[in-house]
């Protein structure tokens, strides 16, 4: 999977499921697969074989969810509503049931009830975590402390000259699967994945401060030489050359790494930089009605999502100001008012020139893991601009957090 060989996983799959037939778990993640593939219809069916085997396995109804476009039965929903009330289903599946089922109310529009499903789903996950809207806020800032203008000044030209890296950075559900579809669509770049890469290098720099005299990550930043980023740049180019194809540029679309864009200047000096923003309501609630599968524990919580939000236009702020230039904004509400204009503006930014496919990305057959991947294979819609407003009455928490003493 890693690899994107998902024909060879396929055959695996099902040499799994000839001695193990009929296993859940396997045939959810065939579906996967599929769904990765854009074959529709055989995830669908490897998600509902699944249930016929499993009715209690949840994750299977949140992947017929997850693939954002399909629609629950009423014998589904009436199936989902009964092991939500089984006191004998797993954790886990609980979470998986409530998300899938927030989703299939949305659906028919009993808005009242989905947002109780969905904030039941992600009570369950956020009483699992230990995250910490202030202990994130300190990392920022700790980011802003030790990455100014002239820490950057001082070591210009450090790092790997290799230009072939296009970061898109930001807010889960913010739209960067569509910018990544947009971009992957032209000749000269592939789309990968939200590669761990980044935030790897900067859990190492930070082992290696607790493990010895120097300074944590990031501070440890202004001990390394001109030759410590530059590996840093070619090691990572190296280790992703697996999930490229034969272009000379590509896109690794990992949101977080937006907390690391000092660290990524310093050791890829010609990489390029695109910030996917979205309207600030649309941008949390959306995350807030997804279940994502790591990384994201702010995500549970609306107040949390607000808080984050906003620290990260604080930072976002800060990178702009010390490295002037670098990366380029786009608003997602802008991509759908005129994509073709958003399209050119970060061709140019990359150093590209335009291709036709680029507006025609829904055309481009290559494989997508995110949950976006079925919506980005359609034409570029509206509806979805301010459709949180559904959910106005019950989104008090993430109001007060994204405008503090704001009231409404």
């Amino acid at each position: 999977m890693q690899t994107g060989d998902y024909e060879t996983e396929l055959e695996m799959f099902d040499r799994v499921l000839a001695v193990l037939p009929n296993d859940p778990v396997t045939l959810t993640s065939k579906g996967h697969a599929h769904k990765t593939l854009g074959n529709y219809n055989a995830a669908v069916a490897a998600y509902q074989a699944a249930l016929v085997n499993a009715p209690h396995h949840g994750e299977s109804y949140y992947a017929l969810a997850n693939l954002k476009v399909y629609e629950f039965s009423d014998d589904e929903i009436a199936a989902m509503q009964s092991l939500e009330q089984d006191a004998n289903l797993a954790h886990m599946d609980r979470v998986h049931v409530n998300f899938a089922l927030g989703k299939a109310l949305e659906d028919r529009q009993q808005f009242a009830e989905s947002f109780v499903a969905y904030a039941k789903g992600n009570g369950l996950k956020k009483s699992q975590s230990r995250y910490s809207a202030a202990q994130m806020r300190e990392e920022f800032d700790a980011q802003r402390r030790v990455c100014t203008r002239a820490f950057f000044e001082q070591r210009s030209g450090f790092g790997s000259a290799a230009p072939d890296p296009i970061f898109i950075v930001g807010l889960p559900r913010a739209g960067s699967t569509l910018l990544e579809q947009i971009l992957s669509s032209h000749s000269l770049v592939d789309g990968t994945l939200e590669l761990p890469n980044v935030l790897s290098l900067s859990q190492s720099l930070r082992r290696a401060g607790r493990a010895s005299e120097q300074p944590g990550y990031p501070d440890i930043l202004t001990t390394l030489s001109a030759s410590e980023f530059a590996t840093f740049g070619q090691q990572f180019v190296d280790d992703t050359r697996i999930h490229r194809q034969d272009a000379p540029f590509f896109i690794d679309k990992m949101p977080n790494n937006f907390r690391h864009l000092g660290l990524i200047h310093m050791m890829l000096q010609n990489a390029k930089i695109i910030d996917a923003r979205r309207e600030p309501m649309a941008c949390c609630f959306s995350g807030f009605k997804q279940l994502f599968a790591e990384g994201q524990e702010f995500s549970y919580d609306l107040a949390d999502i607000g808080h984050y939000y906003r620290d990260y236009v604080t930072l976002m702020e800060h990178w702009d100001a010390v490295l002037p230039g670098k990366i380029l904004r786009v608003n997602y509400e802008d991509g759908v008012g005129d994509l073709e204009y958003q399209g050119r503006r970060m061709l140019d930014h990359c150093g590209l020139e335009f291709e036709s496919a680029c507006v025609e990305f829904h055309r481009n057959a290559r494989s997508v893991r995110t949950p976006s991947s079925e919506q980005v294979r359609q034409p570029i819609f509206q509806s979805g601009i301010d459709y949180w407003r559904n959910y106005d009455t019950w989104l008090q928490p993430l109001k007060d957090a994204l405008c503090p003493g704001r009231g409404d």
